[in-house]
């Protein structure tokens, strides 16, 4: 693990993949966030709000808001987010197929901040949820997958085709499920009058069972036939590990007079609460890439955390630097340039002249290979193929072409990141799939 390399009360000021790629890795112990949905619209804070001016833009286009090195990166370094993308473009449209362009680079620079001990809470809806579970299936690893919290609220709707969409998801994965930060007492929910009869055995009364033999038992030892509400919660806990649907936080305009700001997407304090006080203890770093009006930020202040904030929208700002120099007394300033990050891995360069787009890359390659896949040597047309590394970028392999081989879908899916295009061929002979 590293040092943090920015002052913790920080607010930065820009595209939060360029602070990202900045930061330290593994050095923040909580990604808390809530970025945009997908929507495919415009957001807007109320005009006479403490957020006034404050809007951002939820549509995505391929052509305007990817680009080729986002793309070259995770087809290179990440196949199975590719894939998951690639099937978000047929099933869903290429809007789709750009917001998780852009969301999977940014996760994947979360993913290598975070500890081993780190967690990260994505905040999504119906839209793109099922998508970007996917996707962090594919960067964390479906066994570092902890919930989809489901926030449920209330409010007014007019739906006439589906029932009212009253609720968000909350994607809760870990870095790593052996070492991961889980504080249950930390959020512990108060017992229902009826759990504390039940528990405290009231039905003892009853002259049959296990209860009354229970109740005749502590009758006997000189105790009261029920538990008292002390012993109740030393043997249980005092109070209940919630599940994972959260009813108790409204949202929108339910939001307290006080906590309301007129920012469009809002959410409540006391939410982000519970997410900090579960995955991070007192004097750990907190981070939201999209800090919005700031409702981590302020609940991580308020749990004694040390907080980082990235947000791109400049009029955000002013809302964000009210309610921070009021409530966060350690607010450390502002910043729109990203810290020099150490210990960086360096990637093996490219020999001088071999870097090539990667469409000429595959038309040079499929001459030089007459047209074969070079894993099991069958012949196949030109768009049947899939470009991919001989020596893994894993294990110090460059992008140039020299490194590079076309290889059918089988042999590429075999080969996967972690083999050679020289040990694929001896798996494939092995297996009979080439002579």
């Amino acid at each position: 693990m590293s040092d943090l390399n920015i002052a913790p009360q920080t607010l930065m000021q820009g595209d939060n993949l360029a602070f990202l790629r900045a930061i330290n890795s593994e050095c923040i112990d909580l990604i808390a966030t809530d970025p945009p949905f997908n929507k495919g619209k415009d957001f807007h804070a109320t005009p006479d709000s403490l957020a006034a001016g404050a809007s951002f833009h939820d549509r995505w286009s391929w052509d305007n808001d990817v680009e080729q090195e986002w793309v070259d990166e995770i087809q290179d370094d990440w196949p199975a987010v590719w894939e998951v993308i690639d099937a978000a473009n047929l099933a869903w449209g290429k809007d789709m197929g750009a917001f998780l362009c852009y969301m999977g680079v940014r996760l994947l620079e979360m993913h290598r901040v975070l500890k081993p001990t780190g967690s990260l809470y994505l905040h999504c809806d119906s839209t793109a949820n099922g998508y970007l579970r996917l996707t962090l299936d594919a960067i964390f690893g479906r066994r570092n997958f902890r919930n989809e919290i489901k926030w449920c609220y209330t409010g007014p709707a007019n739906t006439k085709r589906w029932f009212p969409r009253k609720s968000d998801s909350i994607l809760f994965y870990c870095k790593d499920h052996k070492q991961s930060v889980f504080d249950r007492d930390a959020v512990r929910v108060a017992y229902s009058e009826s759990t504390i009869g039940r528990r405290g055995r009231d039905e003892g009364i009853s002259t049959e069972g296990i209860t009354a033999r229970y109740a005749q038992e502590r009758e006997d030892a000189g105790l009261p036939r029920r538990r008292t509400r002390g012993e109740v919660a030393a043997e249980f806990g005092d109070g209940k590990v919630p599940e994972d649907w959260w009813t108790e936080f409204p949202a929108g305009g339910q939001m307290s007079e006080e906590e309301r700001t007129g920012y469009p997407t809002q959410k409540p304090v006391a939410l982000y609460k519970r997410i900090i006080a579960a995955s991070s203890n007192e004097g750990d770093v907190v981070l939201d890439p999209f800090c919005g009006c700031a409702t981590t930020l302020i609940a991580a202040q308020q749990l004694d955390r040390r907080w980082l904030g990235i947000d791109l929208w400049p009029r955000s700002l002013n809302l964000v630097r009210e309610r921070l120099t009021e409530e966060c007394p350690m607010f450390t300033g502002e910043t729109a340039a990203p810290p020099l990050r150490s210990k960086k891995k360096t990637r093996v360069p490219a020999p001088q002249g071999e870097l090539m787009p990667r469409e000429q890359m595959m038309e040079w390659l499929y001459g030089e290979q007459n047209g074969k896949c070079a894993g099991c040597d069958i012949a196949l047309p030109q768009r049947y193929f899939e470009l991919d590394h001989k020596l893994p970028r894993s294990d110090g392999g460059h992008n140039g072409v020299s490194n590079r081989a076309l290889l059918c879908g089988p042999c590429n899916r075999r080969k996967s990141n972690t083999l050679t295009l020289s040990g694929l061929r001896k798996a494939n002979k092995k297996d009979g799939w080439i002579s």
